[in-house]
This record gives structure tokens, sequence and C-alpha cells, in this order.
């Protein structure tokens, strides 16, 4: 692995987990909109006399917990279907304020909205406190929800966000979040969001400081971040010009060796004995699945084979000592 090399491999195809993409942040109302599901109280105040809303001595009609209909409607007496689906709480109010008015000239309208599920999101896990959250306006983003919930869990490594909306799912991490706020995506009514820790990993084998399957701390992990992650290598084994990153592409993904690798199966050599290597080792970066496996030296295993040829003549010499 070269400099020279490194932009031919940034071309070839992702291999790995799934990549997802994501939605950047827009701007929506400040005051919460009606949606199918929520249930108003409304109060007709009507000071006139023989009111077809109110009886004798009574000045105000009551309307608990109307529904909101999967049309978007709701019935008042006397009105009938009132379509309110879409509209802020004031501008609903003033719909059926005007529609009242027809029949009662002197009446007036109260509305009070109560959120139902449509305006709600889920927040799964991976905060502090899970659970459903009512939105309070249309510009209750990603990390408001977060907010809601108490935060991230500090036991998540690299914490992922996955935004499930009706079929599709989004997904990116915390951090990307915290460092960009273009990206904190505005929820919509029956959005769930998940927080979890980065699946991603990688594995480490031969001469390296541990042998074993590694989670990725952050969004990018380079050969040298993951030769950090692992320990190094082992400073009396290893080869350090044979490093080695084993990586399995989809047989999609074969091309001309510049459009992609010539073989699914490809091994990626390290040297890091020189400048060039170590950069381009810095610049390299990992994939979920890679193996890292550091080779061992030949001189080592040259001082191996000395060492049992050395006992073996030595258990010899003891042999022929005992003999004679």
């Amino acid at each position: 692995m070269t400099r020279n090399f490194l932009p031919n491999v940034g071309k070839w195809p992702h291999s790995g987990s799934r990549r997802y993409s994501w939605i950047n942040h827009s701007h929506g109302s400040n005051a919460q909109v009606i949606r199918p599901g929520d249930s108003l109280d409304l109060l007709v105040w009507d000071s006139g006399e023989n009111s077809l809303l109110t009886g004798a001595e009574q000045r105000v009609a009551t309307l608990p917990s109307i529904r909101v209909s999967e049309s978007g409607s709701i019935f008042v007496p006397y009105v009938g279907k009132v379509k309110v689906s879409g509209r802020t709480p004031d501008s609903a109010r003033a719909l059926i304020q005007r529609q009242v008015e027809a029949i009662v000239p002197s009446a007036q309208v109260q509305l009070a909205m109560a959120e139902g599920r449509a305006n709600s999101i889920d927040l799964v896990g991976g905060v502090n406190n899970p659970g459903n959250i009512i939105m309070p306006d249309q510009n209750f983003s990603v990390l408001s929800a977060i907010s809601a919930g108490g935060g991230v869990s500090g036991t998540l490594e690299n914490p992922q966000v996955k935004l499930v909306r009706g079929q599709k799912i989004y997904a990116t991490s915390v951090d990307r979040l915290y460092d960009n706020p273009s990206l904190d995506t505005r929820l919509r009514g029956g959005d769930k969001v998940i927080v979890e820790g980065d699946r991603r990993y990688f594995l480490s084998l031969g001469a390296a400081g541990r042998e074993a399957q590694f989670s990725f701390n952050r969004d990018d992990v380079s050969a040298l971040d993951a030769l950090a992650i692992i320990g190094g290598v082992n400073d009396s084994r290893a080869d350090p010009q044979g490093i080695l990153i084993l990586r399995e592409y989809s047989s999609t993904a074969v091309s001309d060796g510049i459009r992609g690798p010539e073989k699914p199966r490809v091994v990626f050599t390290l040297d890091l004995t020189t400048s060039d290597g170590l950069f381009s080792a810095g610049n390299f970066h990992l994939l979920s699945g890679d193996l890292v496996l550091a080779t061992e030296s030949p001189i080592t295993n040259t001082r191996t084979i000395l060492g049992l040829v050395g006992s073996a003549f030595g258990l010899i010499s003891v042999g022929n000592n005992i003999s004679d």
C-alpha cells in the first residue's frame, strides 16, 4: 500500500456493513400542527338568549376530547364535519369560529389540543430515558429528542443514530450530529429514533499486541488507528514490513483493478519501516470485517529454528555423556 495506489482503492465499491444515507436539517413551523389521532377540546361561549348551543343560564357549551379522524376532520354540532388536520390550533379555532358564527353570530370558540401518536416520536433505546415523546412543535429535531431522553448512554462505543421513517432507515453517528448542525434533521410524527453502539468491527491476528475482535471507536479508523487499538505489534516477533489487511469484496464489486478489485479476496500489504508506508497506513481506512494480520519476522523464525536445533544438540550431547 503506497500513496500512488491509495487513490485507486478509494474508487473501489464499499464493502462490509450496510451503508445508510441521512437527511439534512430543514425548518418547520414553530407551532404545533393538528394530525389525525389528536384530541381537541372545544369551548363555545354564547351570551345570546335561546341559543342553539347553551341552555338557560348557561353561557358555555363544552365539547371535550373530540378525536381527529383518519380523514383529519372533527364533528361540530350544527356545523358538521370540519377539516382541521394540517392546521395549527389557532388556525383551526378561527375556521371553526367562522362556521359557528354562521349559525350563532354571538358565539366565540376556544380550542385546546392534546397530541396523539401522529404528533409524537418513539425514542427506542440507547438513551437514559427511552419512550414516547410528544413533539412540542414542527422544529423538533433528532438532537432535541436525544436531549429529551436524558442524553446518550455512556456505555455505547461510537454511538450511532438510526432514524426509522416508514419503511426507510437512515443512519449517521452522534459525533457527526454534534459537529454539523446542518445534519440535525427535523423529525416527523411517527418517526422512531434508535441510538446504538457502532456495529462495525475488525479482527487482529498474528504477532499483534492482542488477537481479538475490536469495535470501531470512531467513524473512520485507519490502519494506523487499528494498530494503536490492538496495542501495536509484538516487538520480538512481528515483521514491520509485513502488516497485512485481508478484505473480502462482494462478487459484484470485482472489476478491472481501477473501479474495483480484480478478485473478491484482496490482501493489502503495509510496510511500516518507510515514511511512505507509515503515511499510507494513516490514510488507508479499514472497513467492517477487515482482518489485520501482523506477520512474523523471518529473523524470528530463524532464531526459533536455531533455538530448537541448539536444544536438540544439547540433548544429544547429554545422551552421549550418559552413554559414555
